[in-house]
């Protein structure tokens, strides 16, 4: 029997006897659940679990089955989390922890819990087991889930570790960072010391830890955190269309996944980050897997994740949108949100700091690597090899990325890049037009490539620098057919502003 709410299911409750009656039995009782799920039935389906007094631990397996479909046609896949007895409400309190799909049992009790899951006292009233069936095979989907109370006193409670939210730095400098990387806390299967350890040898100056739906990795950072790497705590937030990234919560914050474009929930909850001091990152906006791909749009968006991982054309997508939207802000003379890029590695062979976002920031703080993301004042770079240093000058003045540099009309302004680790490399100087340059880098990989406009003609620009393609070549720039095709992308800067001078 079950009862329907909107994009809920609420499974009837399982009860348990009282810690009293089960002390003459073993230390453990279990129940067993087995249901059906039709196709459509709901984004998310509770089954409330009567959690009595005496209680140190609970646990959960849970399977379904995978009957063949048709080509084309998807097949079941079920992800599954929990809430305490502070109830399942939107953003509330209740949430213990969430394992999505990548794993089919868990553990909770006051001084450990399976990675994903939030450690704590196991206190008596109506918990939830949260399975999200995201895809139903035509058949439809049969479930079973297991559910075990382990009767006995609570005993020691988990310390969380948290990370400090400042290191040692070099004051106002640029420093590099992966803001987008999993661990065994969500899909992942690297460990925080070894994701610590990635970051280090990627010469990385901060990391953000964004597994998926849960914030119980925040409690274990503060061990691989020093002077050489400031670990910022986030989020990767899940919704049925699209993720994002919530850079810089609060240690031990939880940010909510449960709603879809058609709902309000975004807005909510990215109001939520910001009031707390973070940032709101849409990520890999392009990538074609179920629930992926971004509906909720860019106005509440503080940066845009355009380059995720290996260089694909979900990137190239990216950065067409966020350069036509970049063009509508200038326009429109409204704010605009910055390029940011990440590794998104979950395991090995993904590679951490690839790519990896380079931030001008006051000191290697929390705070200040944020400011420097929403301003714009990054670019990216696939990897610590790549160098570059992009300024425009018109009479006198200079102007860096993400700056605002006013001249007249018809002055000159100086275009410059210095480029270094991208051998045989293409530089291409884009602007509100389009390409307006393009320069080969020679064998070394180093140059500088000077063009010059003015602010009649180009209301901002911004530079790439591209491998060269399959065949060598570096791409043809503006012509039509197969020739329009470009290497993969080296380095990729957020623009600097030209504004004609009264």
């Amino acid at each position: 029997m079950a009862a329907a709410a909107g994009a809920a299911l609420t499974l009837v409750p399982v009860s348990f006897p009282q810690a009293r009656a089960a002390a003459a039995s073993p230390g453990e009782v279990s129940r067993t659940v087995t249901g059906h799920l039709e196709t459509g039935a709901a984004d998310f389906v509770y089954l409330p679990v009567e959690v009595p007094k005496g209680v140190q631990k609970i646990a959960v397996e849970y399977s379904y089955d995978k009957p063949a479909v048709p080509a084309g046609t998807p097949g079941n896949s079920c992800d599954i989390g929990m809430f305490d007895q502070r109830g399942v409400k939107l953003g509330g309190k209740g949430f213990r922890g969430w394992s999505g799909g990548f794993r089919t049992s868990f553990e909770i009790s006051a001084a450990e819990a399976t990675p994903g899951y939030l450690p704590g006292p196991i206190g008596a009233g109506t918990w939830n087991i949260v399975l999200g069936p995201y895809q139903v095979a035509p058949q439809g989907m049969n479930y079973q889930v297991k559910i075990t109370l382990t009767y006995g006193a609570t005993g020691a409670t988990f310390t969380p570790r948290y990370p400090p939210t400042k290191a040692k730095g070099r004051g106002r400098a640029w420093y590099r960072g992966d803001g987008h990387l999993h661990t065994v806390h969500s899909d992942g299967r690297r460990l925080p010391s070894e994701v610590a350890a990635g970051a280090r040898a990627a010469g990385l100056d901060f990391m953000v830890s964004t597994d998926h739906n849960t914030s119980s990795s925040h409690g274990v950072w503060g061990e691989f955190a020093g002077d050489d790497l400031l670990i910022i705590t986030g989020e990767e937030v899940t919704t049925r269309n699209g993720h994002w990234l919530a850079l810089g919560l609060p240690a031990g914050d939880w940010v909510d996944w449960r709603y879809r474009a058609r709902d309000d929930g975004f807005a909510r909850f990215a109001r939520q980050v910001r009031r707390s001091g973070g940032a709101v990152v849409p990520a890999h906006p392009y990538c074609p897997y179920v629930a992926c791909q971004w509906k909720f749009g860019y106005d509440e968006a503080d940066a845009v994740e355009v380059w995720n991982g290996p260089w694909t054309y979900d990137d190239e997508s990216a950065v067409d949108t966020w350069d036509a939207r970049l063009g509508e802000a200038v326009r429109a003379g409204r704010g605009w949100s910055p390029a940011m890029g990440n590794s998104d590695a979950h395991s090995e062979p993904q590679v951490i700091g690839l790519p990896q976002t380079v931030v001008q920031a006051d000191e290697l703080s929390t705070r200040a690597v944020l400011d420097g993301i929403r301003a714009g004042r990054s670019w990216i770079a696939e990897s610590s090899a790549v160098n570059l240093a992009f300024t425009a000058t018109a009479g006198g003045r200079k102007a860096g990325i993400a700056d605002t540099l006013a001249a007249k009309a018809d002055a000159p302004v100086d275009v410059r890049l210095e480029v270094s680790g991208v051998p045989n490399g293409t530089v291409r100087f884009i602007t509100d037009e389009g390409q307006m340059h393009q320069e080969s880098l020679p064998a070394s990989g180093e140059g500088t490539v000077v063009w010059r406009t003015t602010t009649s003609l180009a209301a901002y620009v911004r530079a790439e620098v591209r491998h060269p393609m399959a065949d060598g070549s570096p791409g043809k720039g503006n012509t039509m057919g197969p020739a329009l095709v470009w290497g993969p992308m080296a380095a990729l800067t957020n623009p600097i502003f030209l504004k004609r001078a009264r």
